[in-house]
């Protein structure tokens, strides 16, 4: 996913945030600089990681004044340390420091997403295993946050409901079983004409037998194995079918996960359980 994919989107978000924070006008400002004072900021790295946000923060800026001059030093997905600066803005001083707390908690959160996903991406780098976001993200922010997880070098799961269907043990259990849900979806998409994944949860082996004796399925979930477990589950499909392996994986042990030879690996605490990057806006 890139940017200009998701900017149309987003745009009636951004134009929210920045009316939610500024309201009937930016009081301490107005107060004690003249309307037509003229200055520039930097957005001043304090931490290392890796940078996002950076175009979110152009369409922000204008959005809110085209007339800010916008110079980007650091592009998005890019490593950064301590004492960098990642992008200058000038124009009216009003309007810089109206935009100047949105602007930083997009940048700071997407930065730690990309953080937080790229220490995962590494820790699995001498395996064949990708990394996927799930939809755990903040309601409204899903796009962003998912972009951040690609600057960060993961790889985006389903965007929501509509996009792929995904059978976990609450829908197996409504619909009577795994075989009986498997079946009541192919006629569903056949009856609406729709081409979707099909992705199916397995809490057992005895139901990763019983998938993979079903047709239509595209890829197998693998939720709450031990790696010993996931592994012999590997062995037993043998390649006919994508495993991904979910349910309390995290930095310390996705490692052990991935060198079970599983395609996938999802991790929801890449958008829930991340640090937020420190930046800061600095007049100078």
């Amino acid at each position: 996913m890139n940017f200009e994919e998701i900017a149309s989107n987003i745009a009636p978000q951004v134009r929210a945030a920045l009316a939610e924070d500024i309201g009937n006008g930016d009081h301490s400002s107005m107060a004690c600089i003249p309307a037509e004072a003229l200055g520039k900021m930097r957005l001043l790295v304090k931490d290392r990681g890796i940078l996002a946000g950076v175009a979110l923060a152009r369409l922000l800026t204008e959005l809110h004044d085209p007339e800010i001059k916008f110079q980007e030093l650091i592009g998005d997905g890019s490593p950064v340390q301590e004492g960098e600066i990642a992008l200058v803005l000038e124009g009216k001083v009003h309007s810089l420091l109206s935009l100047e707390r949105t602007l930083l908690n997009y940048m700071q959160r997407l930065s730690g997403i990309a953080t937080h996903t790229r220490a995962h991406v590494d820790k699995i780098a001498h395996t064949s295993t990708r990394l996927l976001d799930t939809r755990k993200t903040t309601p409204g922010l899903r796009l962003l946050e998912k972009w951040a997880v690609g600057l960060g070098g993961g790889v985006n799961h389903r965007m929501g409901l509509y996009d792929a269907i995904m059978l976990k043990d609450n829908h197996i259990d409504f619909a009577g079983g795994l075989t009986k849900a498997v079946e009541a979806v192919r006629i569903y998409l056949e009856s609406r004409r729709l081409e979707l994944p099909l992705i199916v949860e397995v809490r057992s082996m005895d139901e990763l037998r019983e998938a993979l004796a079903l047709e239509g399925i595209d890829r197998l979930l693998i939720d709450n194995f031990r790696p010993e477990q996931l592994r012999a589950a590997v062995a037993e499909v043998e390649g006919r079918i994508p495993l991904e392996a979910s349910g309390g994986i995290d930095l310390n042990t996705i490692a052990e996960y991935a060198e079970t030879g599983v395609d996938f690996v999802s991790v929801g605490a890449l958008t829930h359980r991340f640090r937020s990057l420190d930046l800061s806006l600095k007049a100078f």
